[in-house]
């Protein structure tokens, strides 16, 4: 059912209100333009799969209590994404979710892609070349309205064989706990931190470079903003790297620059050319410097502890056939051997340990740290 209307999408909330489960997909335009959002939201229920699109209706606030209901179960693969999109489009909270993506890495599964999955459990093979097309464009073409149904339709058989396996394992409620903590994920914050911080490398480079860095981002940013594309599709991060190391003045130098095409020579040369010669010519006192955080000293005895820690998750682990990180992950390492809990009680003192580990881990982890000293 494709859902395009005010009054069809209140229908479809009021059935969807009595649905013990429904499987969420979404699709987004990150790759198209500069400001990525929801195109498309595909729900599934055992006996229909209700397409929304949410660029004809602008507001789909029935769906809130929906998806809001914790009587209504949201199954969704890999759900991180989804749910922040979800709340930065339209406020939508998420609760009861089964994360089957979860759910698989708890289970020891190598691959927990939605395409291995589906091929393991009912034999399909899933098309996933639709996922880098433009979901913003309309109307949209049958196959990519084919292949958003169907990648949904999939979800809820595919919880119920996790949860049961889950079950035989008991290991449901660690993964009942994390899907929990997962829903309440939020989307980025808008910030006016200096973009370098988030490019790869830029850790790497002094202060004279990181100008020049920040220089070309902010045009790459302020270009792909007007354009309306996402700033890879102005300038990709090579060349951008190149000039930062390379500092070209003229024309010639630009051309020498590998990745950077002629036609971006043309069009950016004259902006680049300008903006680089801006930060060379920044006086040493206004020159960026890339923040360090100061790691916490840690005592010996401490370093034992943690040695001893990553030794204890490592065995368990391979007892276990789960990834060391879902045992205990390298922060909680940290915290554990810093705090030294000594009985179940300290426990509550790292912050980030979930219940689910105390109840399975506790003891052994307080026994191991009174052993280590």
């Amino acid at each position: 059912m494709w859902v395009e209307t005010h009054q069809d999408l209140c229908r479809s909330a009021v059935r969807l209100e009595k649905e013990p489960a429904i499987g969420v997909d979404l699709e987004a335009d990150s790759m198209f333009h500069y400001k990525e959002k929801v195109c498309l939201l595909q729900i599934s229920t055992p006996s229909q799969n209700i397409l929304v699109d949410p660029l004809a209706l602008k507001d789909i606030a029935p769906l809130k209590s929906v998806f809001a209901d914790p009587h209504v179960r949201k199954v969704i693969h890999g759900s991180d994404y989804d749910i922040r999109s979800l709340k930065r489009d339209f406020g939508i909270e998420v609760r009861s979710l089964f994360d089957t993506h979860i759910a698989a890495r708890f289970l020891g599964y190598s691959e927990t892609g939605l395409a291995s999955l589906l091929k393991d459990k009912f034999g399909l093979n899933i098309e996933k070349k639709y996922q880098k097309k433009d979901w913003s464009k309309r109307p949209l073409p049958t196959d990519m309205v084919e292949y958003a149904a169907r990648d949904a339709s999939h979800l809820i058989p595919l919880s119920r064989i996790l949860e049961k396996e889950l079950r035989a394992k008991g290991r449901i409620s660690w993964v009942e706990e994390e899907c929990e903590i997962q829903s309440r994920v939020c989307p980025a914050a808008i910030d006016k931190k200096p973009l370098f911080l988030k490019f790869k490398g830029a850790g790497m480079l002094d202060s004279r470079r990181l100008a020049v860095l920040e220089a070309i981002l902010r045009l790459r940013d302020e270009t792909a903003r007007r354009r309306d594309l996402p700033p890879f599709k102005v300038l990709a991060n090579g060349p951008i790297m190149a000039m930062v190391l390379k500092r070209p003045a003229t024309e010639a130098d630009l051309r020498d620059i590998r990745g950077l095409s002629p036609r971006q020579a043309k069009v950016l040369g004259p902006s680049l050319l300008k903006r680089i010669g801006e930060a060379l010519d920044l006086p040493e006192e206004e020159l960026p410097v890339y923040p360090r955080k100061k790691g916490k000293r840690i005592c010996p005895k401490a370093t034992e502890r943690a040695k001893a820690l990553r030794k204890w998750r490592e065995r368990r682990a391979v007892e276990m056939a789960l990834d060391p990180g879902l045992i205990c992950a390298n922060a909680r390492i940290q915290s554990l051997a810093l705090v030294n809990p000594i009985k179940s009680d300290d426990l509550e003192r790292i912050n980030g340990l979930r219940n689910w580990q105390r109840r399975v881990f506790g003891r052994e982890i307080c026994e191991l740290l009174r052993n280590t000293g």
